[in-house]
């Protein structure tokens, strides 16, 4: 085997390194932020937590989670639900007067907070949408999933031109990826054109509580056009324990941005086996 080492000095990024951090003047409900841990904010990871809590056990686990050039935003859901006096919160009206759930539930409120929050985001604060990640549990989680239809629709309206960002040539232009975790879309979506962002749909087996409908897997193949499913059981609600985290993981390996850092040579190898 002959093998000869070229070395090549990696394409400039002129992006910011690190991010200006959100303004609550632009962000309509209180929120965490914790700027990448390696001083590198390549990507954004916004974590939407489900119905009856609050963003502070979202952000302990952003923090947890420590995904590398991987800045966190934990969002806390702008309704308090009723009937409950400690601090528990949801995206959209949830409960009808009798306090029984209701079977198809408007999320508008939550997609408007949703787009102006991007729009601080990508505006004031520098982030490329393909660098933006979602993950949410259960409500949160279909929060996420439709969001990500409706920014899709936005940005396939827009008319096909250079935009801003350096990594993306036109519109529309997809966001980086979104987590469900045990959310199902609200919707059955109807494109024109399937939405590119990749999605994984991360949801467990009948009786749990966090099973999804029989239909939920085919809305979100109707909807975007690169879908993981990853059906375990061994638990309910949240992802319990390395075994389970470990297909989350390995797809955030997948669709995250990855910087070069200053400095750093691309290593280029010709082989001859």
């Amino acid at each position: 085997m002959t093998s000869n080492i070229h070395l090549r000095e990696s394409e400039p990024d002129h992006r910011p390194r690190t991010k200006v951090p959100p303004q609550s003047s632009f962000v309509a409900v209180p929120f965490s932020y914790t700027p990448s841990p390696d001083g590198t904010d390549e990507n954004l990871l916004i974590l939407l937590h489900g119905l009856g809590d609050t963003h502070i056990p979202f952000s302990k686990l952003g923090r947890k989670l420590n995904l590398p050039q991987t800045a966190t935003l934990a969002l806390r859901a702008p309704e308090q639900v009723p009937f409950l006096y400690e601090q528990a919160f949801q995206w959209y009206t949830s409960f009808d007067p009798l306090g029984d759930l209701i079977d198809r539930p408007n999320p508008t409120p939550a997609l408007k907070l949703l787009s102006k929050l991007l729009d601080h985001l990508i505006g004031h604060c520098s982030w490329p949408p393909s660098r933006i990640h979602l993950f949410g549990f259960a409500q949160g989680g279909s929060v996420a999933a439709e969001f990500g239809i409706k920014w899709w629709k936005s940005e396939t309206t827009k008319p096909a031109q250079s935009s801003v960002e350096s990594d993306t040539a036109q519109f529309p232009r997809p966001l980086g990826s979104i987590v469900s975790v045990a959310g199902p879309l609200l919707s059955f979506p109807t494109l024109s054109k399937i939405c590119d962002t990749p999605v994984l749909v991360f949801h467990r087996p009948p009786p749990s509580g966090c099973a999804l409908p029989g239909d939920a897997i085919t809305a979100f193949k109707k909807g975007f056009v690169n879908v993981v499913e990853v059906k375990m059981g061994g638990g309910d609600g949240m992802p319990q324990g390395m075994d389970q985290w470990e297909p989350i993981m390995r797809f955030w390996s997948e669709q995250l941005g990855k910087r070069q850092v200053d400095g750093l040579y691309e290593v280029l190898s010709d082989t001859a086996l």
